[in-house]
């Protein structure tokens, strides 16, 4: 996705701090943590990946469906891209 290069910086972050966040449930699991705190980290996780994923899909739909200019073939095809991913994300 070469056009979220200008982006990178931010989605970067992201990733990073959900990194950070498996990392402090991995840690949880290990030192047998309360199964609250447990559920808290697997939930913020999961908030955390939904919310990189809302931007990734938006900025593809944005680029590569909805941007003035394209071919109905690029089109259809950014929309093909897109909702096989939200497809396999969804399972």
């Amino acid at each position: 996705m070469a056009h979220l290069t200008r982006e990178t910086d931010a989605l970067l972050k992201r990733v990073r701090r959900i990194g950070g966040q498996v990392q402090a449930l991995e840690r949880a699991l290990e030192g047998q943590a309360d199964c609250a705190k447990t559920l808290h980290l697997a939930a913020a996780i999961r908030g955390a990946v939904h919310g990189l994923m809302d931007e990734l899909i938006e900025a593809h739909a944005r680029e590569h469906v909805a941007r003035p200019g394209l071919t109905d073939e690029a089109r259809q095809q950014g929309l093909e891209e897109v909702l096989e991913a939200i497809r396999r994300y969804a399972k």
